[in-house]
Parts: C-alpha cells; structure tokens; sequence
C-alpha cells in the first residue's frame, strides 16, 4: 500500500505509508466484526482504525481503517474513511462492508444489461448508455422483486414477460 497519510495520534505529524502505520498499532486496536452477511456466511475479519490528518473540518475526523482476514493475516485492505467525530467502529466497518453488495450490483448490470458494452466516443453517448443500462437493470430488479419467489436470473425474468411493442424516439 503505497497511500500515504499524516498519523494524529502517538508521532503527531509523522507521514506514514498506510501499512506502516497500522503495523505501529497494538494488538488490543485489532477488533473482530462482522461486515454483513455474504454469499457464504458472515464476513469476519479482523478490524483497526487510527486518526488520521485530514482537510480542516471542525465537525469531522479522518480515520485509517484497515481490515485483516482471519485466515490470512496478511491478507490487508485499508480504507481512508471521513466522517462525523464520534463515529463507532462498528459504523465504518457497516459503511465499508456495503462495498460488496456495490460490487455485486455493477456485475449483475454488466452481465444483464451490457453495462460495460460501449465503445466511448463523446460523453454524451456514453452517459446515455451507462443511464439506460442502469434504469433496465433497476427494471428487472423491481420486476423481479415483484414476481415473488426466489431472484432468478434476469433471462429468466425477461423470457417470462408477455411481449409488448417497444418506442424508440430519437434524441436530438
């Protein structure tokens, strides 16, 4: 991890790669929480934050997280999180642990609605396609959702639907 950030606490003022710093934590800073529910159980892991320098924000801190596998514990990610003073452990682990249904949901759209079949050539043509494709891909969700019963692929979804007239109507 090449990121470089300013320590707050212990050697004030002291740039630090990422890894450094978490390496300079203590065993006790090390906490083991859970970020939601995924496809094969509970992700565990081990979790540890430290204050960080940031933009002058009286309302707000900066915070280094770093998460450890349990299996591996060299396996590290760390995330650079700003948030409100105060903020719980358990809110920045919930924050960062969203990132896999995020994850999950630009793959069902890639894979069910071309999300990432264009070819750029200005950015209104792009921004047109990445709109279109997410509104679909939000359709079949909904739709989905809706039909009841276990979420099926979105083939599945489309295949079932009575078939309708479609308007195309052109964009000047």
């Amino acid at each position: 991890m090449n990121q470089r950030v300013i320590a707050k606490t212990g050697t004030i003022g002291t740039e630090f790669r990422a890894d450094e710093l978490i390496a300079t934590l203590s065993g006790r800073a090390w906490r083991i929480r859970s970020a939601g529910a995924g496809a094969k159980g509970e992700r565990r892991y081990a979790w540890a934050r430290t204050r960080i320098n940031g933009a002058n924000d009286p309302e707000a801190e900066y915070w280094l997280l770093a998460r450890a596998s349990l299996t591996d514990p060299t396996d590290l990610a760390y995330y650079i999180c700003h948030g409100p003073k105060r903020v719980s452990l358990a809110e920045l682990i919930r924050v960062a642990g969203a990132r896999w249904a995020i994850e999950e949901t630009f793959q069902s759209a890639k894979g069910e609605t071309g999300l990432d079949h264009y070819q750029v050539r200005q950015y209104t043509g792009w921004y047109r396609h990445i709109a279109l494709a997410m509104f679909a891909h939000a359709f079949l969700i909904v739709t989905r959702s809706k039909k009841g019963g276990p979420l099926t692929s979105n083939a599945e979804l489309i295949a079932s639907c009575p078939r309708q007239p479609v308007r195309l109507f052109p964009v000047e």
